[in-house]
């Protein structure tokens, strides 16, 4: 499957939805923003950064500072797919975060969704 479509897409265009899917749960833009620095590595003031340059999903990853050592543990469906099962390494992480987002949405509490 070609996936060079959403590896080109910029994760500021994205972001807005991870936030509004967050919000009208009643999350916050702060807990979306500690989910993906848990993911990557990235700092606040990094994240920022790569929102302001519109970054794309193949390079947002690629300099990740570190993909968190607990992202094993991340399991189940998102979009019809196992997210463990995912082939290619690229689409594999951004349905971590997709599936993290998801998880804040559906009301989990934090140290569950960052596998502490």
């Amino acid at each position: 499957m070609d996936h060079s479509r959403v590896f080109k897409m910029s994760v500021a265009s994205v972001y807005p939805h991870y936030i509004t899917k967050a919000e009208k749960k009643g999350r916050t833009k702060e807990e979306v923003d500690t989910i993906i620095c848990w993911l990557t590595g990235y700092d606040q003031k990094s994240f920022e950064q790569i929102l302001e340059n519109k970054t794309d999903f193949m390079t947002f990853f690629a300099q990740a500072p570190q993909l968190n050592p607990n992202v094993s543990k991340i399991t189940g469906v998102i979009c019809g797919y196992r997210v463990e099962e995912i082939e290619d390494p690229l689409m594999q992480k951004i349905r971590f975060l997709d599936k993290l987002i998801d998880e804040l949405a559906k009301g989990k509490k934090m140290e569950k969704i960052l596998r502490t």
